[in-house]
């Protein structure tokens, strides 16, 4: 028996904003204890604020990215990377004019029953 599994094709997340999703591993590949997702944000993208349940780091391949953390603004370019810890109040953003590329590993997996996005 194999120790590896390739993902070959990860699972392509349905957006209406635009954004790109691709889930590597996560709950879409039984997974539940850490998600791993290629990301593309479009410029002018964001998202509602958000409590999550789970610890995200993120690593910026291309562009840049905005966190508003706590009310903090945090401005990250390629190359860098970030966590956010679980139960911090983040709102996700690409405000600028290029489109962001990342890559997002959260812990446990993303779900969307353990992110609390507040309604707009």
């Amino acid at each position: 028996m194999k120790k590896y599994k390739i993902q070959k094709s990860p699972f392509v997340v349905p957006t209406t904003d635009g954004k790109l999703i691709e889930e590597h591993w996560g709950n879409s590949t039984q997974n539940p204890n850490i998600s791993i997702a290629h990301m593309v944000a479009p410029p002018d993208w964001s998202e509602p604020h958000q409590t999550p349940q789970f610890d995200e780091f993120t690593i910026i391949v291309s562009g840049k990215k905005q966190f508003e953390i706590d009310g903090e603004i945090v401005v990250l370019e390629k190359g860098q990377s970030i966590l956010v810890e679980k139960g911090a109040r983040v709102r996700y953003s690409n405000p600028f004019s290029e489109a962001c590329e990342y890559i997002a590993i959260c812990l446990p997996a993303f779900s969307i029953d353990l992110v609390n996005r507040e309604e707009e």
